[in-house]
């Protein structure tokens, strides 16, 4: 059996591999940069490297193997919901289908364009990639759903496995109290 210690971080990056506000992978680099100015302790597994591979498809067998690794080496994934996250119709349905029906991973749904606390996951439901709000709908996705911001980011990632998943029918959202501990109104 996989060590399965990673967090699997996944976003759509509209084909683009370049920062500078054209899709989510701006918020990838950012979870990046935290990541290396803190000393917290957790592992990226890096899709990153996906964006090579994307286009070609001689590829793609290659790629979805490789991802399909690292999902089994993964303990939970991030799932950056921005403007256009719905729209992937590729690597993110993939991703999420393989996370839930296949490896049992919870969902960590971290909204890019939310700065305040999340208190009803279904009002964000526009948002949501459909392979994401069918397992939802069928009550098989295990999903924690919060800002895009450090502290619900880092305190899910820590809390969220495998072995341990959101309650809520994927539907989990925190507390006021939790939000109050972060700062987030």
């Amino acid at each position: 059996m996989a060590y399965r210690n990673g967090t699997y971080v996944a976003f759509h990056a509209d084909g683009n591999n370049l920062p500078g506000g054209k899709s989510d992978i701006d918020y990838y680099q950012l979870l990046c940069a935290w990541n290396a100015n803190k000393h917290h302790e957790f592992q990226i597994i890096n899709t990153h490297e996906k964006f090579s591979a994307v286009r070609d498809s001689s590829q793609k067998s290659t790629l979805r193997a490789g991802l399909m690794e690292r999902l089994r080496n993964s303990k939970n994934m991030l799932l950056i919901v921005g403007d256009t996250t719905r729209f992937d119709t590729d690597w993110v349905p993939f991703e999420i289908e393989k996370a839930v029906d296949s490896y049992g991973i919870p969902i960590i749904v971290a909204y890019t364009g939310v700065s305040t606390a999340i208190r009803n996951a279904s009002n964000y439901s526009g948002c949501w990639p459909p392979a994401l709000a069918s397992r939802i709908k069928s009550g098989t996705a295990g999903a924690i759903h919060i800002p895009f911001k450090q502290a619900p980011i880092y305190a899910a990632i820590d809390q969220f496995s495998h072995t341990n998943i959101p309650l809520g029918a994927g539907l989990g959202v925190y507390d006021d109290a939790a939000y109050r501990e972060w700062g987030i109104p």
